[in-house]
């Protein structure tokens, strides 16, 4: 079937809600989203995130190629969880949980994503030879970005 899971785990030193207010903004994504990738929100609604927000992307994920992609908020626990899960774009299946803890000197993330990438048997080679790692290079990315956005001061 080729179902992949990429986890990651974060520790941030701001307060629960600060994490809620600034991850639950897809307004927000392309600050943590690596420029090649020229990742561009075309339509979000106004508003604090809700279960059936649609939210609509451009991203350039290799070699500058653009490809629509289009989420939509599953579910929605302020200020616990969030998730979200593609409708249509370059995967054949992606949802992505964002979990949020409030742990000793801040806030403890989880990103969990299950993604199957489409074309079946070609698609398990494309991951291995470079989705995988993309996907990687993009939370490494993420990681850097946030410890620095909020590093304490």
């Amino acid at each position: 079937m080729y179902l992949y899971q990429l986890q990651r785990k974060q520790v941030l030193p701001i307060s629960l809600e600060e994490a809620w207010d600034f991850f639950s903004s897809p307004k927000n994504l392309e600050k943590i989203t690596p420029k090649d990738m020229a990742f561009d929100v075309k339509r979000v609604p106004d508003g604090k995130m809700y279960a059936g927000m649609i939210i609509e992307y451009v991203v350039r994920p290799i070699l500058g190629i653009p490809i629509g992609w289009v989420t939509e908020i599953t579910h929605v626990e302020e200020p616990k969880y969030f998730v979200d899960e593609q409708r249509f774009g370059p995967y054949a299946l992606w949802h992505h949980q964002h979990h949020f803890k409030a742990v000793e000197g801040g806030v403890e993330m989880i990103d969990l994503v299950h993604y199957k990438n489409p074309l079946g048997f070609l698609g398990g080679i494309a991951n291995w030879i470079f989705v995988e790692k993309r996907l990687n290079q993009i939370f490494d990315y993420r990681y850097e970005i946030l410890e620095k956005y909020f590093a304490k001061k």
